[in-house]
């Protein structure tokens, strides 16, 4: 089956989350929205292409293969930061938007429900390979992975979430789509440490960054699809 991509797809939450920064912020979200396809946002550019996802039928077995793969990229996100290849790395410890503990508790819930917890599969670690690597020697392109990766969970990967809760959950609400704190200020402080570092940037630098957006919209729609897998 082929799906239409989904990366930060807006919502009423996000819309008033987002908040005009001024800074380097901004290019990196207008470029994100345009990797969105029209029925995704309203900034969107791309063609819509094969079945939008509010018509997905996702199954227990595909959304934990989603939600393994999601933990085994947001573990290699943390190793990443905590180790600081780059000093602006640290920048982005403990910003209060780690997932992977949030999810260690979710897998833990599925599995005292009497489900198996798959092992990660190559979309997963194909993303963790990629971002390892890039952190080593490309700041630049691996803080766009960092900011799409992680604030398209706090936008349109909440409303997948809560779509897929009600189709196969009964409505319940996973530990991944939970933020300690309030969520929007969460999300304005690392707006702010981004730009904050980005300051430091050449226009090349920041340039390459926005062409990095792309891959990060590829990687991340791969594990999106394995809900239906």
């Amino acid at each position: 089956m082929v799906v239409t991509a989904v990366g930060a797809t807006v919502t009423a939450t996000e819309r008033s989350n987002k908040r005009s920064t001024g800074g380097f912020v901004d290019e990196m979200r207008a470029v994100a929205m345009k990797m969105h396809t029209k029925d995704q946002s309203k900034e969107g550019e791309k063609k819509t292409e094969g079945t939008p996802w509010p018509k997905w039928e996702p199954t227990i077995d595909g959304y934990l293969k989603f939600l393994v793969d999601s933990k085994h990229v947001y573990d290699t996100f943390d190793k990443i930061l905590d180790h600081a290849n780059f000093p602006e790395y640290a920048e982005f410890r403990n910003t209060g938007l780690e997932r992977a503990g949030n999810l260690t508790k979710d897998l833990a819930w599925f599995k005292e429900e009497g489900h198996s917890i798959p092992e990660p599969l190559s979309p997963g670690i194909d993303y963790s390979l990629y971002i390892e690597e890039l952190s080593k020697k490309d700041p630049q392109a691996f803080i766009c992975h960092f900011y799409n990766t992680y604030f398209a969970h706090t936008a349109g990967g909440r409303m997948i979430g809560r779509k897929v809760s009600a189709k196969i959950l009964n409505g319940k609400e996973l530990e991944f789509y939970k933020w300690d704190g309030d969520l929007p200020q969460l999300l304005q402080n690392v707006r702010d440490k981004l730009n904050k570092v980005a300051q430091d940037w050449t226009r090349d630098e920041k340039n390459h960054c926005l062409e990095e957006t792309e891959k990060s919209f590829k990687f991340n729609s791969e594990i999106l699809h394995l809900i239906l897998a």
